[in-house]
């Protein structure tokens, strides 16, 4: 077994399964690679019981541990998916926001199970990043206002 030297672990309330799936099926390069069952009895599981899914999300190797209750996700932590147009964004946003998810604002929205994501056009980081920091400054603001992205807007802003 080959294990990455670096993977992220995300903590579920006994739902890290259904989650992976979930990840597996929207995003490209993202599949559930294992599921393992608890040897014995765990804090807030018992033996057979799914423990830990093996999935990678985007190419990023990942944990789920169903550990309970105890700890939530918050912003703190998020995955920033880079999107090339608003086709792409609009797919992500409303695939998450969609399966019982919430929306949030500047391309911030959470899933169903509270993790933190942001769909991040590729024009609006190029937007804020421009060495015109007028442009930047005015794409930043009409950023400020909006949940999901609105290329077309951020553009527009840009040009001024």
């Amino acid at each position: 077994m080959t294990q990455a030297k670096n993977t992220i672990c995300l903590w579920y309330d006994g739902d890290a399964e259904e989650a992976a799936r979930f990840y597996a099926e929207t995003f490209p390069d993202s599949r559930v690679d294992a599921v393992h069952k608890a040897p014995g009895d765990f804090p807030g599981g018992e033996e057979g019981q799914v423990l830990t899914v093996d999935f990678t999300v985007m190419g990023i190797p990942c944990i789920g541990l169903n550990g309970g209750p105890t700890f939530k996700h918050t912003e703190a932590f998020s995955f920033q998916i880079a999107t090339v147009d608003q086709e792409e964004t609009d797919r992500y946003w409303n695939a998450i926001v969609g399966n019982g998810g919430q929306e949030s604002a500047c391309g911030w929205c959470k899933d169903k199970w509270g993790l933190s994501w942001q769909i991040t056009p590729l024009a609006l980081t190029e937007a804020i990043i421009v060495p015109d920091r007028a442009a930047a400054k005015r794409a930043f603001a009409a950023m400020m206002t909006m949940g999901k992205i609105d290329i077309a807007a951020i553009e527009a802003a840009r040009r001024g």
